[in-house]
Order: C-alpha cells, then structure tokens, then sequence
C-alpha cells in the first residue's frame, strides 16, 4: 500500500474511532443528566431561574427595573427558550443535559491537544479522563441549569479556542495570516464571554487571562521575537468587551449593573480571603502532598529514573492520595465523610497545581516551556479559586470537575513515563467516587430528599419529579389562585419557594420573587413600605418549605410589620394566604 493511501487509513480510522468515543461520552452524560432530573427538583432555584427568566420575558428589565444579583446570560439564555417553546419546564432541562454534554466534549477535546506530547496510548488516557465527567459534568451532581454551569461551559469554549490559537504562538512567522489573526480573535473575543455568565468566575478568568497574555508578550519582546498574533488576541478581547459594556449600557444602564453585580452582590456573598485559604487547612495535605513530591523526585534523578522500581515507586507514591480515596469511598458508610475524603483531593491537585503553574512560568520565561504551558494552569487555578469565593470548597465545586480534569491532564505531562498508569488509576478513583458522590445527591442536603416521588401534572410543570409533598402542595395552591386571586392582583410569595409565575404566566408585580439575603436588598420594613408602593393585594406565606433550613430571612419581622395590612384569609396545605384589608 503507498505511504499516502496508508496515511488515508490510518487518519480515517482515528475519526472514526474518536466519533465513536464522542458519540459515547455525549450521550452518557446527557443521559446522566436526564436521569439526576428524573428523580429530583430543587424548587428553591428553579423558581429563582424560572420566575426571573419569564418576568424578563415579559419585557421587565433586569437592574433597571428591579433589584437583580446576578449576571444576565442564564436568564436571557432562558428567555430565548421561553420565546420560541413557552412555559414548558422540559426544555430548560433538556437545556441543562445538552449543555453538560457538549462541555464534557470540549474537555475531552482539549485534552486531546494536551497528550499530543505523549504520543502513545493518548487518545485512550484523554477518553478515560473524560469518562470521569459522566457522573461529575457541569450539571451532573447539580442537575439543573444554573449560572455556575453555564459560565464553566463558556470557560471550556474560551479555553478550547484559545488552545487552539496558542498552539501556534511559539511560532515566530514574518507576517500573520488572515487564519492566525481570525483564530485569536475569537479566541479573546470568547474569553470575555463567562464575566456575563457569573461574575467571580468569569472576572477571575478574565482577569488571568489578560495577566498571562501580557506575560507572554512581555517575554517575547525581551527575546526579540514577533508579538503580532498576542496583540490580535488582545483586540479581539477588548472589541467583545466594549461591545458588552455598550449593549448594557444602552440598556439598562452601566452604572445600575454594576451596582446589582458588583456592589450589592460582593457584599452579600464575597467572603474574606481567610475564608478562601482556610480551605487549605486539610490533615491529609501532611502525607499527600510529600508523597507526591517524592514520587516526582524520583522521576526527575536522572541516576533514578530509567530503573524498574524506582518508577514503580514513584507510581505508588503519586497514585497513593487516590487510592486512600477510593478505599475510603467504599469503607465509610456515612455519606459526608465519604464526601469530605472524596472532596480533599482537590487541595491535593491544587497545590501540586500551583507548583506546576510556577514551575511552568520559570521554564517560558527561559524559552524552555511552550507558551500554551505556560498560560493554562494560570487560568485554570484563577478560574476554580475565582469560583470558590461564592461558597468554597463544599459548595463550589459542583460544576467545575472539567477544570480539575484538564489540570490533572496538566500535571500528567510532567511524569510521562508513567502517565499512563496514573491516569488509568486517577480516573477508576473519580468515576466510582464521583458516582457515588453525585447518585447519593449529597451535594444538595441543603433539601428534603425522603418521601415518595410526586410528579405534577400542571402543564407548564409536567415532568418535573421529586421527593415530598412539596409539588402537590404547589398545585394545590396554583388552583386555589386561579379560582380565588385575579390575575391583575399583586402577590408577594414569601420565601418563594416555587417556579409561581413561571406556572401560572402571572405577571410579578414586585420587585423582589425570592426573600433571601443573597438576592433581597430589602428589610422586613423595607418589604412592607414597598408592597404597600406597589399595592400589593396578597402575601403568600409558604409554612412547610422543601429546604431543609429556612433562608436567611426575617420573616417573623416581616409579618409584624405587615400584621396591620393583611389578614388571614386561608389555610392551604403548606401555605398561609393572607389578603388586604
């Protein structure tokens, strides 16, 4: 067979074979998504998004128009679904299993171009790797669609293309063409994308970026070498980030959206950074840690490091953190300790992380390392560290397992001679302890998970499922209102536990749907002042909540403060309906 025809073979083969392990890993985590659906529904933030999105839908503008925390892409993501299929609660799920299924391919396909220097056995170590995110994708331990998974699906889109920009930037050509400038525009263009997903994560990717770019320019024109397709990168970020803060401020004001995201929200979320590094404070970093720096030793003596045993130890000594883990997993019978282990090795791949991403820095600086080397454990650290300033360690790493999955690809690099083995055993560790985290629904013990499984039957809610009484109560309650409340009245649902506007295509006529501290600018006085503004008709007060805890709230306060306004008017199972006098 001529060398060309053979070539042919060999190249069709690989699509073939990497179409088959795409098709693979899409439809399993879609599928795992579809499945978490099947079985739970956290209705204290489906409200929030579901309420939020079709109010916008309705014409009412964020930040200008009420009070609103977040960035807007979620929401106006969720709008256009509102737009062209109506209130029907599948698609934004169907949304949710889609998007945690691309974002599984985009980390699979950067980790291809991350094994490229291995050579052997790459394809196979990125697919292992990648199968881990079935159980633990962006919306595979929390299933529903939500701003942290949406803005670390836009993250893997920046980082895919910027991959693929930077890959040529070692390169030293005498003029760039108009593919290379294109591929750097976009690519910066898209690194500005997840700051309007949410904010700690994007701005910390943001941020990073334009810190590594400058770096690389800053040490190619010390090495006297050309800048032109960093500084294309740089025009394409700017150009997307001024036409963002136009299209804001042409619409609801730059001033009032930095006040709601920035201002407001930073002081009701942004903890202290003692809180940040005190996730650090980790027994098991005494032993893992050492073990790890060990094993690299010996891989890196070079009177060491051709020997048998000398790798063999260094395997045991890198893969000895996870093998803890695993045993752990399957020899603790309580469901947080197994969390807490399971958890723990993300301070162990970050510091190893962190070490990397200096080590990796000195090498650019000295012309030894790529400049792609250079930059991705810089974004990839700013971005998860960005993403646990809004509720660390415990509560933030739901979404962002692709993250630790391209770092650990990363730290792979940097003992070759036995990555291989570790990956293999790296991934068995985080898709059976994944599995099991994410299928015991330990992530969200913040809601009631006993009882039996109800499903609704309002049309706009059909197919949603969970545990408790919770949706028959709601239904319940959404009758009561389309017999006895006219739809021009206001209401105030009170903590609003409940999708209510998104089910019933009521218009809010208030400025706050969820009294929770995060998102409530109001004190109970200050609730009661503008329900009487806005004439509002009804206060519902939901007693029996599907949170296990209730939210940070005064409702107490709030109902002396209104007690001369209202008056019950019905008791419904898990609601008091109070009216105006």
């Amino acid at each position: 067979m001529p060398v060309a025809q053979e070539r042919s073979a060999v190249n069709k083969a690989i699509l073939h074979r990497d179409a088959l392990i795409g098709a693979a890993l899409f439809i399993a985590t879609m599928g795992f998504c579809l499945w978490q659906n099947s079985r739970i529904a956290v209705l204290w933030d489906l409200s929030y998004l579901l309420d939020s999105s079709w109010r916008i839908s309705l014409g009412q503008l964020p930040y200008r128009d009420f009070p609103f925390a977040h960035a807007p892409g979620t929401f106006l993501l969720h709008v256009l679904l509102i737009k062209v299929f109506g209130r029907v609660y599948w698609t934004h799920i169907a949304c949710a299993a889609l998007e945690s299924a691309a974002a599984t391919i985009l980390a699979w396909r950067i980790l291809l171009r991350i094994f490229l220097p291995l050579q052997a056995a790459t394809s196979w170590t990125a697919a292992s790797l990648a199968a881990t995110l079935i159980p633990l994708g962006i919306y595979s331990i929390y299933p529903h669609a939500i701003y942290d998974g949406d803005a670390i699906f836009t993250v893997l889109l920046a980082l895919y293309l910027v991959t693929r920009a930077a890959e040529q930037w070692d390169e030293s050509p005498s003029a760039v063409h108009a593919g290379a400038a294109t591929r750097n525009i976009l690519a910066g263009a898209a690194c500005v994308v997840p700051v309007f997903f949410k904010q700690n994560i994007g701005l910390a990717f943001l941020a990073a970026v334009l810190f590594a770019v400058v770096l690389v320019i800053l040490t190619r024109r010390l090495h006297n070498r050309p800048i032109a397709q960093q500084l294309w990168f740089l025009i394409g970020l700017f150009a997307a980030l001024l036409a963002a803060i136009f299209t804001i401020h042409a619409t609801v004001g730059l001033a009032n959206y930095r006040y709601w995201t920035m201002t407001f929200a930073a002081s009701r979320r942004l903890p202290g950074i003692a809180t940040i590094l005190g996730v650090y404070h980790q027994a098991s970093l005494l032993w893992t840690i050492p073990a790890a720096l060990g094993g690299f030793a010996l891989l890196r003596t070079r009177s060491l490091r051709g020997k048998l045993w000398s790798r063999i130890l260094a395997l045991l000594l890198l893969t000895a953190p996870f093998l803890w883990t695993m045993l752990a997993c399957f020899f603790n019978s309580d469901p947080d300790d197994r969390a807490d282990q399971f958890l723990s090795l993300w301070l162990h791949l970050l510091v190893l992380a962190t070490i990397l991403a200096i080590a990796q820095v000195t090498r650019f600086a000295r012309a030894r390392a790529s400049a792609l080397a250079a930059l991705l454990p810089i974004f990839l650290l700013a971005t998860i560290h960005g993403t646990f300033l809004s509720q660390q360690l415990w509560g933030s790493t739901y979404s962002i397992w692709p993250l630790l999955i391209v770092l650990i690809a990363l730290l792979l690099l940097e003992v070759r001679e036995i990555a291989a083995p570790l990956a293999a055993t790296i991934a068995v560790t985080l898709l059976l302890c994944g599995s099991l985290y994410a299928i015991s629904l330990e992530r969200l013990d913040y809601i009631h998970l006993d009882g039996a499984i109800s499903r609704s039957s309002l049309p706009a809610l059909r197919g949603i499922t969970t545990p408790g009484p919770w949706l028959s109560n709601f239904e319940n309650l959404v009758r009561f209102a389309g017999k006895s409340i006219p739809k021009t009245d206001g209401i105030v649902l009170i903590p609003g536990e409940e999708p209510f506007y998104f089910t019933t295509g009521r218009t809010p006529q208030f400025p706050i749907l969820l009294t929770d501290r995060a998102t409530d600018p109001y004190t109970p006085q200050q609730t009661a002042a503008e329900m009487r503004a806005h004439n509002i008709r009804w206060l519902i007060l939901k007693r029996d909540l599907q949170l296990t805890a209730p939210p940070e709230y005064e409702t107490p306060e709030l109902l002396q403060a209104v007690q001369h306004d209202f008056v019950l008017y019905r008791q419904l199972p898990g609601y008091n309906v109070y009216r105006r006098k």
